[in-house]
C-alpha cells in the first residue's frame, strides 16, 4: 500500500533540480524513437507457419505470448498447428506466477495439453518431456537484464533441443531496455540461474540476437550447438523504445518499472524494499530508516507478492516515476547513486548487503567497491572495458540496427 507521494523526499542531494533537468530538457533531446509499427515476430505468421506444417510442436510460451489479442497457443491451434507440449517459465503460462514461486505440471484448462513447468524441481525438459516433438517453439518477451530469468530458460531450452537433436524457433520480439549495454559482466564463479552467460547487467540483444549469442560463443553444455532459426521483428531497431501490450511478469506491471528494473533489482539483495506488495513494484524504493516524505508500507498481494520484505512495515524512501525515467533513457546507465545513497543513509550497515547481493550483480567487486565508498562514477569506469570487450561480441549476432 502506498500512503504518501512526494518529491521533496528525494535523498539524493540535489536530485530534485537534477530530475526536472532530466524531465524538461535533456528528455526531450532523446534520439530514442517510439515507432507505432513494430511487428513482433510472432505476428508475422507467414513466416514460420510453413516451418510447423505436419509437425509435432513444444511451445515456450507465458501469458506475453500473443498474436494480437489471443494468445499464440489457441492461434496456434486454429491454425492446424500440431501442438502436443507446453513448456512454461517462471510466472507460469497463462496465469501470472509471483517471482521465485515454484510452477507445478498441469493441463492447460482451454485446450487440455500437458503443461510442463521448467520453473520449478527442474528448469530444464527431460528426453521424455521431447518424445515425439519434431520442433521447440519460443516465444517469450524479455526486458533485457542478465537477471531476468526468461533467457536463462531460453539456455536450457536450446541446450535440451541440441542434447534431442531438435530444432528451436524463436519468434522475436523487442527489447524495450535494448537501447543500451551496462553493468558489470558476470564472472565465472557467480554463475546462476539469474546470471547464466559472462554479460554486463544490460545486455542490450533481443531475444533472437541472444539466442544466436549462446549458440556462436559455444556456451551450452560441452559448446554443442543447437539448430535455430529465428522469426524476425519487423520496423524495430535498438534505437527504438518499445511499450510492451502485456506486462512481462506480475512485479513489471508498466513501462516505467521496466525501464527502471535493471538499475532496481540490485536492491533485491539488500534490506531496501523496491515496493513489492504495493500497486508500485520497482518504481520506488524505501526502508523503516530511511529519510523521505514518500512512504509506503508492503502488504501480502496474491499472485503478486505473498509476505514481501518489510511486510507491514512503514517505509520512507523514493518515488522514481518522476526523476527515474528519464535518467534511464538520456543516461543509458545503471543508476548506482540510489544503492550508494541508501548504504550511506542507513549507517554503511554490515548487514545491508544479502549474500544475493552479489549472485544479482555477478561479482563481488560492486558490494567491496559501495562499501569502500567508491562513487557510481568510479565505479561505472570500472566497468568499461568489459562492456568494449562485450560490444565486440555482441555486434556478430545483431539481427538489427544498432545504436551505435
Amino acid at each position: 500500500m502506498v500512503e504518501k507521494r512526494g518529491m521533496r523526499n528525494l535523498i539524493i542531494p540535489g536530485l530534485i533540480t537534477i530530475a526536472l533537468f532530466f524531465k524538461i530538457g535533456l528528455f526531450g533531446q532523446s534520439l530514442l524513437k517510439s515507432p507505432d509499427n513494430i511487428i513482433c515476430g510472432a505476428d508475422r505468421t507467414e513466416l514460420y507457419i510453413d516451418l510447423l506444417k505436419d509437425r509435432h510442436v513444444g511451445l515456450v510460451a507465458n501469458p506475453s505470448s500473443r498474436i494480437g489479442e489471443t494468445h499464440l497457443l489457441d492461434s496456434l491451434l486454429c491454425l492446424g498447428v500440431s501442438v502436443k507440449i507446453i513448456f512454461c517459465p517462471e510466472h507460469g503460462f497463462r496465469g501470472q506466477g509471483e517471482a521465485g514461486e515454484l510452477i507445478v505440471d498441469h493441463k492447460d484448462p482451454i485446450t487440455g495439453i500437458s503443461v510442463v513447468s521448467i520453473y520449478g524441481k527442474k528448469k530444464k525438459p527431460d528426453p521424455e518431456d521431447l518424445a515425439g516433438i519434431d520442433v521447440l517453439l519460443f516465444d517469450i518477451q524479455d526486458v533485457g537484464a542478465r537477471y531476468y530469468t526468461y533467457i536463462s530458460t531460453l539456455h536450457n531450452i536450446m541446450e535440451a533441443a541440441a542434447e534431442g537433436g531438435k530444432e528451436v524457433i524463436i519468434l522475436d520480439r523487442p527489447n524495450p531496455n535494448g537501447f543500451y549495454v551496462a553493468g558489470p559482466i558476470r564472472e565465472k564463479d557467480f554463475k546462476s540461474f539469474v546470471g547464466m552467460h559472462p554479460i554486463p547487467i544490460v545486455h542490450g540483444m533481443t531475444v533472437g540476437e541472444y539466442g544466436e549469442m549462446i549458440n556462436g560463443e559455444g556456451w551450452l553444455d560441452g559448446s554443442i550447438r543447437c539448430k535455430l532459426q529465428v522469426v524476425p521483428c519487423l520496423n524495430y531497431d535498438h534505437q527504438s523504445t518499445y511499450k510492451l501490450p502485456v506486462k512481462p511478469s506480475p512485479n513489471l506491471p508498466n513501462q516505467e518499472s521496466i525501464f527502471l528494473y535493471p538499475s532496481l533489482c540490485l536492491f533485491e539483495g539488500t534490506v531496501v524494499s523496491i515496493g513489492r506488495g504495493t500497486a508500485l513494484p520497482f518504481q520506488i524504493f524505501g526502508h523503516p530508516d530511511l529519510q523521505g516524505e514518500f512512504q509506503f508500507r508492503p502488504t501480502s498481494i496474491p499472485g503478486t507478492s505473498l509476505h514481501p520484505k518489510l511486510e507491514g512495515k512503514l517505509c520512507k524512501g523514493v518515488d522514481l516515476r518522476e526523476c527515474g525515467i528519464p535518467r534511464i533513457i538520456n543516461e543509458r546507465e545503471i543508476i548506482l547513486e540510489w544503492v550508494i545513497q541508501a548504504f550511506q543513509e542507513l549507517g554503511s550497515s554490515s548487514d545491508f548487503f544479502t549474500s544475493y547481493f552479489d549472485t544479482l550483480a555477478g561479482t563481488q567487486s560492486l558490494r567491496e567497491q559501495i562499501i569502500k565508498g567508491w562513487s557510481a562514477n568510479k565505479i561505472r569506469a570500472n566497468w568499461e572495458k568489459g562492456i568494449a570487450d562485450f560490444k565486440i561480441i555482441r555486434k556478430k549476432y545483431l539481427l538489427y540496427p544498432d545504436f551505435e
